[in-house]
């Protein structure tokens, strides 16, 4: 297979991210000051690592995916630590952890054949890692880990902690590795004391926690109370404990302040339901936890795996599901809602947040554009708490090449109806359609676009469509089919299952008879008579964009009006746009010439309701065998077929001796 190269798009593209990136981490990391919140930042590097993944030859050695931290601070004494500190590669899925354990696999299997090793689960505290080093069971240095191999003396600050042992309880030589948090409670009473002095708040807890560790005067530190979860043992004058388990026991009994909620998971599923729980339980804890670290139980396995330039082999970190994430904005689109406002809504490239796959967000009204400064090409921060609609909350500057376009409100808007005037009411934040019938014509267009005459989707019936405009998931036909399960699970009465169903119905109706995708863009006076003629004269759907009117007005049951209206409907901008978007979705079947059949020449007109099946169902059955359905009677009507109930159209038949079929003669008929 020829290796892909990286386009310019693509070279600009990750020459942006490496830049935002270290942009980023050095506040972060250094300064201890965040512009973003952790979760974009690890969205910016994963799009990063992807893209290097794909194309390697733009991997550098300064590039963040290569690196393990940020420098340390120069106000404090550089200590070099004696065993390297690492950081965990990230998972986002079931699946990143189902590639984990299969190389987990491939790797040990060499030296042990048939292996399935088990793991350990730990919490991942989202606070500062500290590295301390014992020596004859006394606390001599704590450090910050800094760029991997040299990182920070903090001892001073560590010793006020508490939960961090200044003496162990055996006199032994050892390294061990943990995190210093703050918790939810201290956070809310430090908040409170500079409140009142009139102080600006912290954010979060894990910045205060970072924030302190740095102060230089250890009396400050000692009044914000920090903690420490103790979690690894980096060096050891005594063997190893043989397993993950066991190093976690032993490091409590050494007076080591250790995280209860670990767990043996014998595979994948169990690593999952672990992950999944916790992702329901950590608001609950004091501390702050961002997803789960796993590690290969066994010490000899861990040994053998080994690291790679920058992370353990024997080791991952499973993020919990990103409540803000990094995407691109492809295009801003205009919904009109049920009184006419105009809403902005974004389309984006598809992306996870919350554990759920998004593509659109609100941008609710121009001046929040402004105040954004949002552009068509923009990478953005999406933010999604739970069922709220996910909202775009800062644009990433730094990633701007000079190609984004801004968004300025049209002058008119033709899915207003009318001359397509718009206005905005002074001290009103919206604009709106003049003409105030233009949502009841948009929607009884989309009921059309799905109706059974059409494209015929399943589960999207006027509330749903009702539901999708009002929330601006949908503003073109087009937009059905960009539909994601994430964009669904933020409406009311939407859960896993109703949303899936969608999303499904519509999967299995992006193969359409040209026939009915030509009855789905209602063009006036098009109905589904005509579309079958149209579609049988000129074969293709490029055939009928490009007909001559003289052309048209040939064909038979097409007169003057319906000609002019299929000639000007194909040649007005908008319309030639929707219909090239639609063909990047569906795939338009060509409907092939009926062959002489049984009903060939034959007439029907349908009066009253039919037990055995639908008006729609007879009319395809007498269409399938040849027959015409027109829907007058005429003295050249073959057939009139009755069903209960029958309207004026029996009493007319009577009248003209058209010959009249109950519904058994009528079923005979079609088996004939």
């Amino acid at each position: 297979m020829t290796e892909q190269k990286a386009t310019k798009d693509i070279k600009e593209r990750v020459d942006q991210l490496k830049k935002a990136i270290e942009h980023h981490r050095y506040l972060y990391h250094v300064l201890d000051k965040q512009e973003i919140s952790d979760e974009a930042l690890d969205s910016l590097k994963h799009e990063l690592v992807v893209l290097e993944t794909k194309y390697p030859e733009l991997i550098t050695p300064d590039s963040p995916s290569q690196r393990v931290a940020g420098e340390p601070l120069p106000e404090f004494v550089k200590i070099e630590h004696e065993v390297p500190q690492w950081s965990f590669n990230d998972a986002f899925s079931e699946e990143d952890i189902q590639d984990f354990d299969a190389r987990v696999k491939r790797f040990l299997s060499e030296k042990y054949p048939g292996v399935s090793p088990d793991y350990v689960c730990e919490l991942k505290i989202d606070g500062l890692k500290v590295v301390l080093t014992y020596k004859k069971g006394l606390l001599v240095t704590a450090a910050t880990r800094g760029d991997g191999k040299i990182g920070e003396d903090v001892t001073m600050n560590v010793r006020t902690i508490e939960s961090v042992p200044l003496h162990l309880k055996e006199d032994v030589d050892i390294i061990a590795e943990g995190e210093v948090w703050l918790s939810k409670k201290e956070l809310s009473r430090i908040n409170k004391e500079r409140a009142k002095k009139g102080e600006p708040l912290f954010a979060n807890a894990r910045n205060v926690a970072a924030g302190s560790i740095r102060q230089l005067d250890p009396k400050v530190v000692a009044s914000r109370k920090l903690s420490v979860f103790i979690y690894d043992i980096a060096k050891y004058s005594k063997k190893f404990p043989a397993t993950q388990r066991e190093e976690l026991e032993e490091l409590k009994r050494l007076g080591f302040k250790v995280n209860p909620h670990f767990e043996l998971c014998k595979g994948v599923s169990d690593i999952v339901a672990f992950w999944k729980k916790w992702q329901k339980k950590n608001k609950d804890e004091e501390y702050l936890v961002d997803g789960v670290v796993i590690k290969t139980d066994e010490r000899k396995y861990q040994e053998e795996l080994g690291y790679t330039g920058k992370a353990p082999r024997f080791g991952i970190a499973f993020k919990f599901p990103a409540e803000q994430v990094t995407t691109v904005v492809e295009d801003i689109a205009l919904q009109i809602g049920r009184t006419g406002v105009l809403t902005p809504v974004a389309n984006l490239t598809p992306v996870s947040v919350a554990g759920s796959t998004v593509s659109r967000a609100t941008l609710h009204n121009e001046d929040e554009i402004k105040r954004l400064d949002v552009r068509v090409g923009d990478t953005v921060v999406l933010q999604k708490a739970g069922d709220v609609i996910p909202d775009i909350v800062k644009v990433v500057t730094e990633m701007r090449t000079g190609k984004e376009k801004p968004y300025h409100f049209p002058k008119n808007v033709p899915a207003c109806g009318g001359d397509g005037s718009i206005e905005r009411i002074e001290g009103e934040a919206a604009w709106r359609c003049v003409n105030k019938k233009s949502f009841a014509q948009q929607k009884r267009k989309f009921y059309h676009f799905v109706s059974k005459h059409a494209f015929d989707i399943e589960h999207m019936g006027p509330k749903n469509i009702d539901l999708f405009l009002e929330h601006g998931l949908i503003v073109n036909f087009d937009d059905i089919f960009t539909l994601k399960k994430g964009d669904l699970l933020t409406l009311p009465r939407f859960a896993e299952k109703s949303a899936e169903n969608i999303i499904e119905a519509i999967r299995v109706r992006k193969e359409i008879l040209l026939p009915k995708f030509i009855t789905s863009l209602s063009i006036p006076n098009v109905g589904e008579e005509t579309a079958e003629d149209l579609a049988l004269k000129f074969g293709t759907l490029e055939n009928i964009e490009n007909a001559p009117k003289e052309e048209l007005e040939n064909i038979s049951g097409v007169g003057d009006v319906v000609a002019k209206s299929v000639f000007d409907w194909f040649r007005e901008k908008e319309n030639k746009d929707l219909v090239r978007r639609l063909l990047k979705h569906v795939t338009i079947l060509r409907l092939q010439k009926k062959k002489a059949t049984p009903l060939a020449g034959m007439s029907f007109v349908l009066t009253g309701s039919l037990s055995s099946q639908s008006r729609d169902d007879a009319k395809e059955k007498i269409k399938d065998l040849g027959g015409d359905v027109v829907g007058s009677v005429s003295k050249n009507t073959t057939y009139v077929v009755a069903g209960a109930e029958p309207g004026s159209k029996y009493d007319k038949a009577q009248e003209l001796g058209v010959e009249i079929l109950d519904e058994e003669e009528f079923l005979k008929l079609l088996k004939r």
